[in-house]
């Protein structure tokens, strides 16, 4: 279910960052001047690259116009909300959603709708493979704005950006036209993938924003040299923002927001039409699962015949529950199979992901691949050791023909278990 926007002020001056849902105890405890030359000069530094305006500006005057917009985002952890409390009100993805309608939109009969699609700990190698299901909703939604968060997940994307900039290509193409926004998000280390995923942005002329060039150099400085807040006050935890850091990014995003409302149109963009920079191998990737695999493959599931219901959750949209990812899955549990039952799968594609489930329960254990009789690798889904989706890339062709996919329990793993979620493959 889409977030509806409520009442809303038309307001397009960009004045000291507001808290649209309202200031939090801790917050007022940080004791951070949002109004001050300091905040506002942190901020001013997140805009990496305002990017060919068309599209952002499109999707501004419907708002204003009092036509619906719809904001996505996909990504990690961050964009899930991790670190923020209550989880679906301060993460930074429904407090950016609010400022747009509260700087845009100009009543409840022009709606802003929300699409949250973050879920913990996992690459653009995955976030490819569900964003028809989880921002286009298998077609039934068409978003207006794009925010794509994986600068510090991505260091687990086999295809080294093939994947992430095939993610961005494929938002860009969907056949509204949709502004496409880059996050780079970062971790307290001062790390993030900004270096290898900021060339996409440059190369499509997008619009970008760096949390990471906002606060990290501040971070490092005395009160005196110009510090706004520490590490202690944005970071919960070594990965995760604080409900202010969480206001922090959504603020940086609210800025490319107001400078693009204050900017002058842009000549048309065109620049999706250009030869990739790293790769766009996986547009056109699909979602294959137990909802739709027969129609699709030929499948044998063997003793992967149960479905898995211990899943990773992840807070979708403004809910405050959590939805179970790849809920259509084929699970082996081990019980009472005295001899190997594969899992078997033919199907047509020139490159394949498989999307298995890892574990922290020492029920599930190792599974090998074969492709097209040939062993291809082994998957252990005690590795990561908590429940979470995990993608690896089995298969990259460059032409299309039938494949044998089988996968079956490692020697003296017989009598584990093991999750598939699903697959994703071009055709």
């Amino acid at each position: 279910m889409l977030q509806d926007s409520g009442d809303t002020g038309g307001n397009t001056e960009f004045t000291a960052p507001r808290d649209p849902v309202g200031v939090t105890e801790s917050m007022v405890k940080n004791d951070i001047d949002f109004g001050s030359h300091e905040y506002r000069d942190m901020i001013d530094r997140s805009l990496l690259n305002k990017g060919n305006n068309v599209r952002l500006k499109q999707a501004i005057e419907k708002a204003k116009n009092g036509e619906p917009v719809v904001m996505a985002f996909i990504g990690g952890s961050i964009t899930q909300g991790a670190g923020s409390a209550p989880i679906h009100l301060q993460s930074y993805a429904y407090r950016s959603y609010e400022s747009f309608k509260f700087m845009f939109a100009l009543s409840k009969e022009s709606p802003v709708h929300l699409i949250k699609a973050g879920v913990g700990g996992t690459p653009s190698e995955l976030g490819i493979v569900r964003y028809d299901r989880d921002v286009l909703r298998e077609g039934t939604v068409q978003p207006d704005i794009v925010i794509i968060e994986y600068a510090v997940n991505d260091a687990d994307d086999e295809t080294q950006g093939n994947c992430y900039e095939s993610l961005v290509l494929k938002a860009l193409a969907t056949d509204n036209k949709p502004a496409v926004i880059l996050l780079f998000s970062v971790f307290e280390n001062d790390w993030n993938l900004q270096d290898r995923l900021a060339p996409v942005g440059w190369h499509y002329d997008l619009p970008m924003v760096s949390v990471k060039d906002a606060v990290v150099d501040q971070f490092h400085k005395t009160k005196g040299e110009g510090n706004v807040i520490s590490k202690k006050q944005f970071f919960h935890d070594i990965y995760h923002p604080t409900n202010l850091g969480h206001r922090i990014m959504a603020d940086c995003l609210e800025y490319l927001f107001d400078v693009t409302n204050r900017s002058e149109w842009d000549e048309q963009y065109r620049d999706i039409e250009k030869a990739p920079l790293i790769g766009n191998d996986f547009v056109d990737v699909k979602l294959l699962d137990r909802k739709n695999g027969n129609n699709i493959a030929r499948i044998d599931a063997g003793s992967f015949d149960k479905t898995d219901t211990d899943l990773q959750m992840a807070e979708m949209d403004a809910h405050d529950y959590g939805t179970p990812q790849f809920p259509n899955n084929w699970m082996r549990t081990g019980e009472g199979n005295d001899a190997q039952s594969s899992f078997k799968i033919s199907l047509r594609c020139k490159r394949l992901i498989l999307v298995f489930k890892d574990s922290g329960n020492d029920e599930f254990g190792t599974a090998q691949i074969r492709i097209d009789g040939k062993f291809v690798k082994q998957v252990d889904p005690r590795q990561v050791n908590w429940t979470h989706c995990h993608a690896t890339l089995l298969l990259n062709e460059e032409h299309v023909r039938e494949h044998s996919i089988e996968i079956e329990m490692a020697e003296r793993h017989e009598h584990k278990c093991f999750t598939i979620l699903g697959f994703g493959y071009v055709d």
